[in-house]
């Protein structure tokens, strides 16, 4: 028991807002649901409208009345089919084995995402109930269209989520972790070993998932102001357009390229020379500087946009060109140790590199420095 808690506590965290908000909005729905339909109506299938309404409390608004188009079709489909061999067979086990494939393949062909599974679940509670009487199957569709419509109301009408504020944590969250990867290549790149390498290729990789989950986040953002009545009464901090995407997506893939060329210099399995002590100062001071860049344009969107930000940003830019012009002159006036196709390569990348952080490359549609509210969208 020790063992597996120890397991499990790292992966355990501090609820987010949204789950919380999330959470007792789906309890409230079922208990309102309950309240209407077990205590005020005394409803005979009262349970079917609590266990819509907490199934509907979805992430955005559009979701809860997809999904309630999804779950009603594939019950009323479960309990139509369900009701049907029940009556023409009047034996409930020759009625499961008509039904209950009939069902899992309609909910595994019809396109309704994980609805689907309605579908067999309710056609298995009806015949094991025996509730497939005409009227039974009249208060299950009107139970469940109540529990459908107290969920989408509540969702709709209690805090709408809105997805804005976790679009823009993760677009900070891009500069921040390159001036983190930067730093820590700046510092430890005149003396590096195989293992410190491939830990830098690694956190490279990282990037680039964090450039998909901003994808996927940008897609629950701009869903979740469909069919929202609430959005527009809510202070917002507008994210950076997706044109800081594509910034971030470049920066991400040339350090991809420096680490797995410092890697391979490393790697006892390549025969690719390591460059000179002296040519890795000069990188080393390069990377330090560029990382100072990007944490200069993690403030930027964290704070605005003012002058003593894009001073610091433009001074940091400026000196990793002069320590990238450095590198240029061990390439071309060096002596022969110090030159290589690992130097060349590192020079390249660092070049491109300094391209997509310029500033017409690195346009990101920041706003200027005022008082910036915090986003209340959850």
């Amino acid at each position: 028991m020790r063992t597996a808690l120890a397991r499990l506590t790292p992966r355990m965290h501090r609820p987010e807002k949204y789950q919380v908000v999330q959470s007792l909005k789906a309890a409230a729905a079922a208990i309102i649901a309950w309240a209407l339909t077990g205590w005020w109506l005394a409803a005979p299938m009262a349970l079917m409208a609590p266990w819509a309404a907490v199934a509907l409390v979805q992430g955005t608004v559009y979701r809860s009345m997809r999904t309630a188009t999804q779950l009603l079709l594939m019950i009323t489909a479960g309990t139509v089919l369900a009701a049907g061999a029940a009556a023409l067979t009047g034996n409930t086990m020759v009625a499961m084995v008509i039904v209950l494939p009939l069902t899992v393949l309609l909910g595994n062909l019809a396109p309704v995402g994980g609805q689907g599974l309605y579908a067999p679940t309710t056609a298995l509670f009806v015949l094991a109930y025996g509730s497939y009487s005409l009227p039974a199957v009249g208060h299950r569709l009107l139970e469940t269209a109540v529990g459908a419509a107290v969920g989408i109301t509540v969702n709709a009408m209690i805090l709408p989520p809105v997805h804005s504020l976790h679009v823009t944590r993760l677009a900070c969250a891009l500069p921040r972790d390159c001036a983190q990867l930067l730093r820590d290549i700046g510092d430890g790149v005149r003396d590096y070993d195989a293992q410190r390498a491939e830990h830098w290729h690694r956190s490279a990789h990282d990037l680039l998932a964090t450039l998909s989950e901003l994808h996927v986040a940008r897609g629950w953002e701009s869903e979740s102001f469909r069919l929202n009545p609430g959005h527009r009464l809510r202070r917002r901090t507008p994210p950076p357009s997706t044109a800081w995407d594509i910034v971030w997506a470049r920066v991400a893939n040339r350090l991809l390229a420096v680490t797995l060329t410092l890697w391979e210099t490393a790697s006892e399995h390549r025969r690719l020379p390591r460059p000179s002590h002296r040519a890795l100062a000069e990188v080393g001071r390069l990377l330090s500087a560029v990382a100072e860049v990007c944490a200069a344009d993690e403030s930027i969107m964290a704070h605005g946009a003012d002058e003593e930000r894009c001073g610091r940003r433009d001074a940091s830019l400026a000196a990793a060109h002069r320590a990238l012009a450095a590198v240029e002159d061990h390439l071309r006036g060096g002596a022969p140790e110090e030159i290589g196709a690992a130097l060349g390569s590192l020079a390249a990348d660092c070049q491109a590199l300094l391209d997509d952080l310029a500033p017409d490359g690195a346009d990101t549609d920041v706003p200027p420095a005022r008082e910036r509210h915090g986003d209340e969208a959850i």
